[in-house]
């Protein structure tokens, strides 16, 4: 125990045996049963255990022999083991009393105080004591949010281990990458070891952050989460980045480390979130990029060949290796030194206990790896060769089932792949046993558990099962059966997601971008378009509309080539390509696919239909957005009169044909004949959809608006904070239509002269819209119109003419220099001008 690294593994063996009794004990394994231990608890904390040393082995996948150090590391070391065996030397039957620290069901909890526990036994070792730790007391930081590994000990990085916590110490940021971009060195799994290690340096937390995922959502939701901190002032809005900088600033004391895995673009997906940050904040990256200072490299080589030997041992033990030493250096060598060929070997090894290292070495060498062949190969390809070789190895002991899935597996993104989506592929409309089957990808290595229910395959696997898929005679109907699944995910994204759909469906969105991207040609015509549609759907509804066009264009393009140019589906396509085009202010582009859309549906369903009705109320909108009232009223009268005629009194649709109709008279003052139809519409949808749904939220803002515009303003006060609390709740802190809530709601301040309150709510608006909606939409004018006016209220001309300016120009461009908003800016800084003439003009006559 008196050699840090040595009491690491050591540690790690214990804590996992711990982990997986303490998983048996509450019935959180599969197939419990199979393991044949006698559990007597006395005490929820205390219970007398009777079993074998293999079926210890078994239950934690570790060697006989460690399992034994285990048991004595818990009698020997943390004196929480009583050993109750009458004949104790040798003895493979174990009976013992194990005493927890908490209820056997507060597993979490009973690994912490592990944690803490072995901690604090190591400190009062000689030669390990941490004079500072000793004196405060300190226990390892529970603000953490790191993952599962996939690996049972860590071994043969040790001095990789020491270099990156001396660079730690000495720089703030620190990036782990592999020597010419190899894969499987075990950048990830350092990282991991060195977190898992380092819990009591790190007293302000260890935070786990993917880079493929938004980092300031993560960073944000460890802060609410784990840290528990308070929520950012509301005046802070929905700017993410501000709102990172919050929780930087009122971070829990001590050291923190923030560990962000597989960056790919540090600039986009960290810096504007990390670019200046105190330094305790510690950054250690994971990453193929080159980057550069002030950023310090930490190169991943393939292990030495003594560390090499190291990691086999760790798998296979000791006396397994001491037997044929020579053959084992010799394993180590065709094999790469990689450490996953060496963990795949190693696994195999450990389930076949009379296979010799001598017998292994033949098999690699039949595919391959013999000592000519590889003398004149490359580091980098013999490496590749030594995994190709050793996942043959496993391919060929797996049961065909298992091979079926692993090659299922390779057809989704190499993403984390959540499981409830691999449960619900049949082949040939029969379920599968897949649990069983990614059992035995598990035991060998083959497959990683991310988290509960989430699964991944290393990326170097993920190409060698798509390579064996090619040989199946299923494959076709594996990937039908894969865009099955996806296909009915994708139909159930709404055309408005709330901020729990989004986070819902979040997980399988790359795995329907894969079978949208590669898997086309295995799909309906149907399902092609709901592959495009589900993914456009997702971006569009966040208010993402770059992310969103290439989906909706694609979905057009498909649906031509596939149904012909006219098709009802054709007509969908255009209509949502179309809506794509006006919520980003984009309406000359967007006028000409509605009239196409609606041209298509009469032709094709005849003049009454809801499809018309539909599109005739969307063109009614566009042109509504461009003031070109009269149109507009005939189109919405006559789409409503339809869907009443086709669908009832009561439906979804005519609700939003009289919340249309209202919007239009509201504009044009009419405010009686507005009013009626605003209630009808709210009162509708509260009885159709709920009293939550962002269509709700529409109808209270638009209520809300209405009263403002009769200067009923402690009517419309109380509906537009509703509306906003609402959509803040279903659609989360960034959205166009959050965005528009606090526009609106900053106009009723800025009524009441309530200037410190509108303010900030029009400069979040403003950020927000200029986010999602780009520089030059429509939107942006008018919330630089509105902050503009507010200056001007206060005197502040120098910075309100130049916001005048900016808005004029966008709305010129685009809605034209006779648009009702484009008048009302032109004359707002004609005013401002000719306010500031004067005053100047004044000011010289007194002087």
């Amino acid at each position: 125990m008196g050699d840090a690294s040595y009491g690491d593994v050591v540690k790690a063996r214990v804590r996992t045996l711990l982990e997986r009794f303490l998983a048996y004990a509450n019935d959180e394994l599969e197939n419990c049963e199979r393991f044949k231990i006698d559990c007597n608890w006395e005490t929820p904390k205390q219970v007398i255990v009777r079993t074998q040393l293999r079926v210890l082995a078994e239950l934690s996948g570790l060697s006989k022999e460690q399992v034994r150090d285990g048991l004595n590391a818990l009698k020997d070391f943390l004196k929480i083991l009583e050993d109750l065996r009458e004949h104790k030397r040798g003895s493979e039957n174990w009976h013992f009393r194990l005493k927890l620290w908490d209820d056997k069901r507060n597993k979490d909890g009973n690994l912490q105080k592990f944690d803490a526990e072995w901690q604090r036994c190591r400190e009062e070792l000689p030669g390990v004591q941490r004079a500072e730790a000793k004196k405060a007391k300190l226990a390892p930081t529970p603000y953490n949010n790191l993952p599962l590994s996939s690996v049972v000990e860590f071994v043969g990085r040790e001095a990789e281990l020491q270099e990156l916590h001396q660079l730690l110490q000495e720089n703030q940021q620190v990036a782990i990458a592999a020597i010419a971009g190899m894969g499987g060195v075990g950048k990830t799994q350092l990282a991991l070891q060195y977190a898992n290690s380092h819990r009591l340096s790190y007293q302000g937390g260890i935070c786990w952050l993917s880079a493929p995922q938004d980092v300031g959502v993560q960073l944000e939701d460890f802060a609410l989460s784990v840290l528990k901190l308070n929520p950012p002032p509301e005046d802070l809005g929905s700017n993410l980045v501000r709102r990172i900088k919050y929780y930087l600033n009122n971070w829990r004391e001590g050291e923190v480390l923030l560990v962000i895995d597989n960056v790919t673009n540090y600039r986009e997906e960290v810096r504007c979130y990390l670019e200046s940050v105190p330094s305790r904040f510690k950054q250690l990256i994971t990453t193929r990029e080159k980057l550069q200072s002030p950023i310090v490299r930490l190169d991943l080589d393939v292990l030495t060949p003594l560390a090499a030997m190291q990691l086999l041992k760790s798998i296979v033990g000791r006396e397994r290796l001491r037997r044929e030493p020579l053959v084992a250096r010799e394993l180590c060598k065709r094999l790469g030194y990689l450490p996953l060929g060496l963990e795949l070997v190693g696994r195999y090894l450990l389930g076949d206990k009379e296979l010799s290292l001598a017998e292994m070495l033949q098999y690699l060498e039949k595919e391959g790896l013999n000592h000519e062949a590889l003398k004149e190969v490359p580091q980098e390809m013999r490496v590749k060769l030594g995994v190709a070789a050793a996942f043959e190895l496993s391919w060929r002991r797996l049961r065909e089932n298992a091979q079926h899935l692993g090659c299922l597996l390779s057809l989704f993104a190499q993403a984390p792949i959540p499981w409830e989506l691999v449960e619900g592929i049949t082949i040939n409309n029969e379920a599968q046993n897949w649990k069983q089957a990614r059992r035995e990808l598990l035991q060998l290595h083959l497959l990683q558990r991310k988290a509960e229910g989430v699964y991944q395959l290393h990326p170097l696997l993920r190409e060698f099962f798509q390579y064996k898929l090619t040989g199946l005679e299923q494959a076709e109907e594996f990937k039908r059966a894969l865009c099955q699944v996806m296909i009915s995910i994708a139909k159930k994204i709404p055309n408005s997601p709330t901020l729990q759909q989004i986070k819902n469906f979040g997980p399988a969105i790359p795995h329907l971008t894969q079978v949208a991207n590669d898997l086309i040609k295995f799909t309906s015509d149907d399902d092609l378009i709901w592959s495009f549609l589900g993914n456009a759907r997702f971006y569009n509804g966040q208010g993402l509309y770059t992310k969103a066009e290439p989906w909706y264009y694609q979905c057009l393009e498909a649906t031509k080539k596939r149904l012909g140019k006219e098709h009802p589906y054709v007509a969908s396509s255009l209509n949502n390509l179309a809506g794509l085009y006006r919520d980003q202010g984009r309406y000359s582009e967007a006028e000409p696919l509605y009239s196409q859309a609606l041209a298509m549906w009469r032709k094709l369903q005849g003049e009454e239909h809801p499809d018309v009705a539909s599109s005739l109320n969307n063109l009614a909108g566009l042109y509504r957005d461009q003031g070109r009232h009269s149109k507009a009223e005939l189109l919405l009268i006559q789409a409503l009169a339809m869907q009443r005629k086709l669908q009832g009194e009561e439906h979804p649709d005519i609700a939003t044909s009289l919340n249309n109709l209202a919007l239009l008279y509201s504009d044009q003052g009419r405010y009686s004949e507005a009013e009626p139809l605003y209630s009808q519409a709210l009162a509708m949808q509260r009885k159709l959809q709920g009293e939550e749904h962002p269509h709700i939220a529409q109808s209270l803002n638009n209520l809300a608006g209405l009263y403002y515009s009769q200067g009923r303003y402690s009517e419309a006060k109380p509906l537009y904070i509703e509306a906003l609390a609402m959509r803040r709740k279903l659609l989360g802190e960034e959205h166009p239509h959050i965005a528009q809530s606090l526009n609106n709601l900053a106009l009723l301040y800025y009524s009441q002269r309530e200037y410190s309150e509108a303010e900030p709510l029009y400069s979040q608006a403003l950020a927000m819209r200029r986010k999602l909606m780009g520089e030059e939409h429509p939107y942006v004018a008018i919330s630089l119109s509105n902050l503009a006016g507010l200056y001007y209220s206060q005197g502040r001309y120098s910075e309100a003419e130049p916001l005048f300016i900016q808005a004029l120009d966008i709305l010129e461009r685009q809605l034209g220099v006779n648009h009702p908003n484009t008048l009302t800016v032109r004359e707002n800084l004609a005013d401002l001008r000719v306010g500031e003439d004067r005053r100047r003009h004044r000011l010289n006559s007194q002087q």
